[in-house]
């Protein structure tokens, strides 16, 4: 699915470089072309710049400075992904009508579609067609006057989308194009497993820092989107308070050796089952249909035990996925004994390397 909240497409680019502004820390991948398909050249992942407010030029520009270097790129265009905190995404129904009207009428109504006031905002919006039709059916229905259709809206503060723009133009960059992170995971999964995308119904979960997103897929269409507010961070954080360590102490023992704090670390990961349990029923209520595998995503899909615990409360079956397998590696040697570690922490970047190149 593409949603741009700024576009300035470059012609011609032998190179994709794709970058996650998280909230702890930025993941980057660079794809090469090479004949009809693409390599994975290097990728990065860094801690993020830290502030107080606002993320300011200034320091956005160094901080992507200090990714290029790290990815070696040549191309000076980026495309930049905005985490859930600074970014929206809702589904709508919208009258048909050209996209760039659809983001006027939004810009001074949001509140009679997406049920909130949105003021100096950037919308972009992605239409889902009737299921039985193509994009004949769409214009057959325009001219009947048919009233509303299915949307998918993103949206972002307008002053955040600017100063994006004046940091990477700082650091002597081209933002290609402003997108949003929860777009990754649905991106990545449909190029790295196209037939279950296309045929299936699953949950892809992404568990970031400070909260997580669940979206279900449904043979092929985007039917729930949602932010559940516990992350990483929160876990890390109720099990350092359990056991009495420090949290880098607790983060290391999350991921490496869970079965030993199993008694305080079960609890914590309650609360994010359950949400993300709820999220389920409803899907499954709504539409009638069951969710057969639930994707794992994030820096603590490399947690067996995690997944484990999210199988139980989910009563599906869980497993953490890697988005590199529609591209060949040509990784150097220290990153090619990383990539199968780190790949889950990359499912945003990928996707949205894939979405622009795609």
């Amino acid at each position: 699915m593409a949603l741009a909240l700024s576009k300035k497409r470059t012609k011609g680019r032998d190179q994709v470089i794709a970058i996650d502004l998280g909230s702890r820390t930025t993941k980057a991948v660079c794809l090469q072309r090479r004949g009809g398909g693409y390599v994975l050249t290097r990728f990065t992942i860094q801690d993020a710049p830290i502030y107080e407010k606002n993320l300011s030029p200034d320091l956005l520009a160094e901080h992507l400075k200090s990714i290029m270097q790290a990815l070696d790129a040549k191309s000076k265009s980026v495309v930049l992904s905005l985490g859930v905190a600074d970014s929206i995404l809702r589904s709508a129904e919208l009258p048909l009508m050209p996209v760039p009207e659809m983001r006027l009428m939004l810009k001074y109504n949001s509140k009679n579609y997406l049920q909130q006031e949105l003021p100096d905002h950037v919308f972009d919006c992605s239409i889902i067609p009737p299921k039985a039709g193509s994009a004949d059916t769409v214009k057959e229905a325009g001219a009947r006057g048919a009233q509303k259709f299915k949307v998918w809206v993103g949206a972002a503060r307008n002053r955040l989308i600017s100063d994006l723009q004046a940091g990477t133009k700082t650091a002597g960059l081209v933002a290609e194009e402003v997108t949003l992170s929860v777009l990754g995971p649905i991106n990545a999964f449909e190029v790295a497993e196209p037939e279950v995308f296309a045929n299936g119904v699953v949950a892809l979960v992404d568990i970031g820092f400070k909260a997580s997103t669940i979206s279900i897929v449904a043979e092929g269409e985007l039917m729930l989107s949602r932010v559940v507010g516990i992350g990483g961070d929160k876990l890390t954080t109720g099990l350092a308070e359990s056991i009495g360590v420090t949290y880098a102490e607790a983060e290391g023992i999350k991921i490496g050796m869970p079965h030993e704090v199993e008694t305080s670390l079960q609890p914590l990961l309650s609360p994010l089952g359950r949400e993300l349990r709820a999220s389920i029923d409803f899907f499954e209520h709504q539409h009638d249909k069951t969710v057969g595998q639930v994707y794992v995503s994030g820096g603590a899909a490399a947690s067996e035990f995690i997944l484990q615990n999210l199988h139980s409360e989910l009563m599906v079956p869980c497993k953490s996925w890697d988005p590199t397998t529609a591209v060949t590696m040509g990784l150097p040697p220290e990153q090619l004994g990383q990539i199968e570690q780190v790949a889950p922490q990359l499912v945003v970047a990928m996707g949205t390397a894939l979405q622009a190149v795609n």
